[in-house]
């Protein structure tokens, strides 16, 4: 590959990286808006959300192309190759996190105008979601700054949001016999539910840093065989 032309690609690949971390921002304020729609039942605002995932759509489609593009035409390296392809992981997650976002907004008109909303599962829903934006701040510079430590920090950070989306679930459980409470409780169970996913992807993004500075791909924590 000619000097000028390979200027050209790495200028091109560090453009691409730039824009889809960018996508994390685009996430942490979608996140940020649904919180408020959910602490005031705000459902203009929710609609606000969901109207506006299109651009983290955009986002995900304009880069995922470019890299596409890039590999077809560039013959990358073996660890150019390592970047892209955690890249177009990143983007993947980025616009699961989006989805996650749009799920919980699409559920605040359900609840009504005035819910009979509990104000201490309301605080853990908050407490999740901003424990979830430090994820999502965390995880983008662990990327940007190739730090294999504070991508595997996350799992830690991460714990935290499990611990409140599982006093969220005992709160229902206990919240009482009013139909209407139980029905809020349970739609906001859902809420939680989203919030822990886009928190779950903020550690699978910290991974792919992982991958990108070794070259081995391994699991940070496998759910499936906790340890004991």
């Amino acid at each position: 590959m000619a000097t000028g032309t390979r200027t050209q690609y790495q200028e091109e690949l560090e453009r691409l990286e730039a824009s889809a971390l960018d996508g994390l921002n685009l996430v942490s304020a979608a996140l940020q808006r649904t919180l408020e729609a959910v602490e005031h039942q705000d459902v203009e605002l929710a609609q606000i959300v969901v109207a506006d995932d299109d651009r983290i759509d955009g986002r995900y489609l304009e880069v995922h192309q470019s890299l596409i593009t890039l590999l077809a035409t560039q013959s990358p390296v073996a660890t150019d190759l390592r970047l892209i392809s955690a890249l177009l992981h990143v983007l993947k997650n980025v616009e699961r996190m989006g989805d996650q976002c749009v799920n919980i907004c699409k559920v605040i008109p359900l609840t009504g105008n005035e819910p009979p909303a509990d104000l201490e599962m309301v605080a853990l829903i908050m407490g999740m979601g901003k424990q979830t934006r430090t994820l999502i701040g965390q995880a983008k510079r662990a990327f940007a700054e190739r730090d294999v430590e504070m991508a595997r920090d996350l799992v830690r950070q991460d714990d935290f949001v499990d611990d409140l989306n599982r006093d969220c679930f005992r709160l229902a459980i206990e919240i009482g016999d009013d139909a209407d409470k139980r029905e809020w409780a349970m739609t906001m169970l859902l809420a939680a539910r989203a919030i822990e996913r886009i928190a779950d992807n903020a550690v699978d993004i910290g991974e792919q840093v992982a991958f990108v500075v070794t070259g081995l791909f391994r699991e940070f924590e496998d759910a499936s065989h906790p340890t004991t």
